[in-house]
């Protein structure tokens, strides 16, 4: 069995250290702020959709029309993640996600006094830019603060607030748009934001990035006294035992190197292909349904329950990770994936098996989704662990807002709700193959290294 390195006097690896803690109340507050944050970021991200029907009424304006500014916040998600990523690898994590909130927040506001389709798409898309840089830096900072034997749980724990907040979104809006207006959405949704950016300055910096940017051993030990609950931290240096041959590179050439660039393309198609499965069913399931011949009500009902399977997906998947190798979990949930997709088509007027195989859907897309970000985590090295979670969210976002151009244009074809759900399923195999394959390349002997470093 492999051991640690034998680590000189007064030297303390931080990782080994917080791996040999209980998840303290410090960390909690970290898990729960990071929590907040997807949860905001969800209520945000959904939030155009409650909207729109009020705007067609209001401003007159077709469905059509409304198209680009529907789109416009994913492609700001697409890109606010593409360029967050560096940034927190070079400048720290706490920073970027501080100011991506603010960013949301404000841009959020401003949303609220549009007088346009056009100026409302501009604030939508900068909104976007914010939005699309919280949710890898709020993943990096927890994954670097949890101990590897609970981390996949913990991040997919996290990430369930990105689902809570999309559901409130449409309680909220639901109780709000009827007595206040469209614009009392985008005000809710611009000053919860800017209230927790208060709350996030509570945040510690990475310790594991504090110790790889050579930051004063104080501020190191404070982080690691509160989280041990101990007066003093007898050390006077502090590493990491962990690849760091491109500390000295930029983020990109650390994730694209040849150690890490066949799992990094993997991540990035496995992500893509999950992405575009999963936003054309959260956005034309209900449709797909209701024109198999169900009622808008049935549809309603039955699409309902696809966001509560991901939300137990993301959970159960998140513990396996945790016991058994991270890749033949997620990969398996993305094969049964395109199993559930495919047999969901084959049961069209029966709402009970509907039903039931939209949940099993949801279980595995969703949670097999959600999955990806404790995977990407736990495969860059620190130097580059943003720019690796964020570069991947940032390609899958692409991949969504290509799910939502398919699923339109398969509709305006004429095929049926068998056929388009047969052809879903073939990107949830390649997902399943690209994660198999990352395996067999590398992520066995990535396991077994995680595995024996909590002995």
């Amino acid at each position: 069995m492999s051991m640690r390195p034998i680590l000189p006097p007064g030297t303390i690896d931080v990782q080994q250290f917080i791996d040999n803690q209980r998840f303290s109340p410090y960390q909690w507050l970290i898990l729960i702020l990071c929590f907040l944050t997807l949860a905001v970021d969800g209520f945000d991200t959904s939030s155009i959709g409650f909207v729109a029907p009020a705007l067609t009424k209001e401003w007159g304006v077709s469905k059509l029309a409304l198209s680009p500014l529907l789109s416009a916040s994913l492609i700001g998600l697409a890109l606010g993640a593409l360029v967050a990523g560096p940034l927190a690898d070079k400048l720290g994590r706490k920073i970027v996600l501080v100011v991506s909130v603010v960013a949301f927040g404000v841009f959020s506001l401003a949303c609220a006094y549009a007088d346009s389709i056009a100026t409302l798409t501009v604030w939508r898309f900068l909104t976007g830019l914010g939005l699309g840089a919280a949710m890898p830096n709020a993943t990096t900072l927890l994954s670097e603060y949890a101990p590897a034997r609970r981390r996949g749980l913990l991040v997919n724990l996290m990430f369930c607030g990105f689902s809570l907040g999309a559901a409130g979104g449409g309680f909220v809006s639901a109780a709000v748009i009827p007595e206040f207006g469209w614009r009392s959405i985008f005000i809710i949704g611009g000053i919860m934001p800017l209230a927790l950016a208060a709350f996030l300055l509570l945040l510690p910096e990475s310790i594991r990035f504090m110790v790889i940017r050579g930051w004063p051993v104080q501020k190191i030990k404070t982080v690691l006294r509160r989280i041990a609950g101990i007066k003093e931290v007898d050390a006077t240096r502090f590493t990491l035992t962990e690849d760091q041959s491109g500390i000295h590179s930029s983020p990109l050439a650390v994730i694209l190197s040849p150690r890490y660039r066949t799992g990094t393309l993997m991540l990035w198609l496995t992500y893509f292909m999950g992405m575009l499965v999963y936003y054309l069913m959260t956005g034309w399931l209900p449709t797909l349904i209701k024109d198999s011949g169900m009622t808008l009500r049935e549809a309603s009902l039955v699409s309902a329950v696809l966001p509560i399977g991901g939300t137990l997906g993301a959970l159960s998947f998140g513990w396996l990770m945790d016991r058994m190798n991270p890749h033949v979990v997620v990969g398996t949930a993305f094969f049964f994936a395109g199993i559930s997709v495919w047999s969901l088509g084959q049961v069209v007027g029966n709402i009970t098996y509907l039903t039931v195989l939209t949940f099993s859907t949801g279980l595995f897309i969703g949670g097999a989704a959600i999955s990806m970000s404790a995977l990407a985590a736990s495969f860059y090295p620190t130097q580059g662990r943003a720019s690796g979670v964020a570069w991947m969210l940032g390609i899958g976002r692409f991949g969504g807002v290509l799910g939502a151009v398919v699923g339109g244009t398969l509709l305006q074809i004429g095929l049926s709700f068998a056929t388009i759900l047969g052809l879903l399923a073939i990107p949830s195999f390649i997902a399943a193959g690209a994660l198999f394959y990352k395996n067999s390349a590398h992520g066995s002997r990535q396991y077994r290294l995680a595995s024996t470093s909590n002995t």
